[in-house]
């Protein structure tokens, strides 16, 4: 149905629908091994499950409060303190959210006016870009270095301006699976000494890094957090994406600035889940068991591909795996990564389509958050192409 007299100028013309839902519709077409969406591939625990059912028996059913559950927002600042050393308010600099993406949203909602300028490192998870635009802000994408997909802090440097409103940073990055050191957090610091340039830290993956790294959080860096969002998520922690709960930390003047958003954005989130959460995370074992539990999965999957005609690049963390495939096509990598899929029936991603301008790569990510056995199939048959 179209409107005759209605025309449409849309705010984000170069914006279609999302190279995952492509990808998974595609994979799910061709019954194909699908390693393309990052989500889990296997059950959560029963215990979380059966905790959200007791919550919704006992009548946790209606509106909770528009910052979270209190009981929630305290488990989360005890945690946060245990692990890296700083103490948010429950009440004044927590607010739980429907998801990441929300939180990400919403605190450049809240922040970003018409020509202010936001720096994304490219490759970047394609929800930053969107959110920026949308809000008459100005992206400037700044490509991180290959093969280990680093920060370029003297371009940096030259790229801030006195239009720079926001950093968005991501660690472990989602696609490259690279992690930031003490150092970058220096850097940050230095760059952003006396200025008012806001920073959002995506660390979604703050449990999944490898090989005794550590999480280089910006809550550790006083500096950095008296002027930083720093956004979670329960899905990404407990293996439960589709709940779509996260939670994001910031001091109290940013937090208010927040929640004026947020309480027109969503206003609330999953009553009984919260409930649920603030009980499951009783049990610290299980956000700490699980860089063990992930880096097992990365291991499988890598040595599965030994012998493989793909070049295997670096991990630290993330549940994603980049592979070069330059030893086995010169095809541009969404060709590649739909042949495969059609051809071989593995799903993969493009690592070009992360980039506002991407460089010439052959490079395709495979996420590993599957089971064993499912990971050492598609390795098999990724070693016979």
């Amino acid at each position: 149905m179209k409107h005759p007299n209605l025309h449409i100028k849309t705010k984000l013309p170069n914006t279609g629908t999302t190279i995952f839902s492509i990808m998974s519709a595609l994979a799910n077409e061709e019954k194909a091994i699908n390693l393309s969406q990052g989500f889990p591939g296997f059950k959560i625990d029963s215990k979380l499950t059966k905790l959200v059912a007791k919550y919704m028996d006992d009548g946790f059913n209606q509106y909770a409060p528009m910052t979270g559950v209190p009981k929630l927002c305290e488990a989360i600042s005890n945690k946060v303190t245990k692990l890296y050393g700083t103490t948010y308010s429950a009440e004044k600099e927590i607010n739980i959210t429907s998801g990441a993406t929300q939180a990400i949203y919403t605190a450049i909602a809240a922040m970003i006016r018409e020509n202010d300028e936001v720096i994304i490192f490219d490759p970047a998870y394609d929800c930053y870009a969107p959110a920026v635009t949308l809000h008459g802000g100005i992206p400037v994408f700044i490509n991180l270095l290959e093969p280990n997909f680093e920060i370029n802090w003297d371009e940096v440097k030259k790229r801030v301006s006195q239009k720079t409103k926001m950093i968005i940073i991501n660690s472990p990055q989602n696609p490259t699976g690279s992690v930031w050191t003490a150092h970058d957090i220096h850097q940050l610091e230095k760059i952003t000494a006396g200025t008012d340039i806001i920073i959002i830290s995506d660390e979604v993956y703050e449990h999944v890094i490898f090989d005794r790294l550590d999480h280089e959080s910006v809550t550790k860096s006083e500096e950095l957090a008296s002027r930083s969002f720093v956004v979670y998520s329960f899905g990404k922690t407990y293996h439960a994406t589709g709940w779509k709960m996260g939670y994001v930390l910031a001091p109290e003047e940013l937090m208010k600035e927040f929640r004026k958003v947020h309480q027109y954005n969503v206003f609330t989130s999953n009553t009984p889940i919260q409930h649920a959460f603030a009980d499951y995370m009783q049990n610290e074992n299980k956000y700490l068991k699980l860089p063990d539990f992930y880096q097992k999965k990365r291991d499988v999957f890598r040595k599965s591909l030994e012998g493989s005609r793909f070049k295997v690049l670096n991990c630290s963390g993330s549940y994603f795996q980049l592979l070069d495939y330059s030893d086995i096509t010169d095809e541009i990598d969404t060709e590649f990564a739909i042949r495969l899929t059609r051809e071989s029936k593995v799903a993969s991603i493009p690592i070009s389509v992360f980039y506002n301008n991407a460089p010439k790569q052959t490079l395709l990510r495979f996420c590993f958050a599957k089971k064993e056995s499912e990971l050492k199939k598609a390795a098999e048959i990724l070693c016979s192409i």
